[in-house]
């Protein structure tokens, strides 16, 4: 498959890492994104549905749903708000406090609700579509340079992900249009 990625998009590092967790080769090609959308977790659901192993939504219905409200949370609610298209609507001196407030808000949210689903990753002892989505929004935290000691959940499982080799080789450090002052 080709995935059109921007090094910085939440939403590429998403499938980036969806990719890389079936063991899925597939060709980049650069695009600059102006706006992000919020089709990843299709994507990610798509090969959830045609790649089943190794498996992003748990059998359990009930683990299930939450990782359901968890990805949804943060690409449909935190996300979003912090997006360029978003921020280009703020004067200039407010931008960096919108998002930062956006991040804050969903965070404490966020950090409620892993207290009740976390094991090793974001809803038990398996990577799911839950933690595809916590990596890459914990990243644009520290982009937008948010605080995150408050969140000691979200911080924990953020720094057990990152060691894994799916996280590692889809970290925008390390794409093919990344500008070289920013790459690993």
């Amino acid at each position: 498959p080709i995935l059109y990625s921007y090094f910085r998009s939440s939403c590429s590092w998403r499938v980036r890492i969806a990719l890389a967790l079936k063991g899925i080769d597939y060709e980049t090609v650069p695009i600059n994104l102006i706006k992000d959308g919020g089709q990843q977790l299709a994507i990610i659901e798509y090969l959830e549905e045609t790649r089943p192993t190794p498996r992003l939504l748990p059998q359990d219905p009930k683990k299930r749903a939450s990782v359901r409200m968890i990805s949804d949370l943060i690409a449909g609610g935190i996300q979003p708000l912090q997006n360029l298209s978003v921020l280009k609507q703020v004067e200039e001196e407010l931008q960096l406090t919108w998002a930062q407030n956006a991040i804050i808000s969903g965070f404490n949210a966020l950090e409620q609700i892993l207290q009740s689903t976390a094991g090793t990753y974001c809803v038990g002892d398996e990577v799911t579509m839950a933690d595809l989505c916590l990596v890459p929004q914990v990243a644009n935290a520290e982009r937008f340079k948010v605080d995150c000691t408050p969140y000691p959940t979200i911080s924990s499982i953020n720094k057990r992900l990152l060691v894994l080799e799916a996280f590692q080789v889809t970290h925008p450090c390390r794409q093919p249009d990344t500008p070289t002052e920013l790459r690993a």
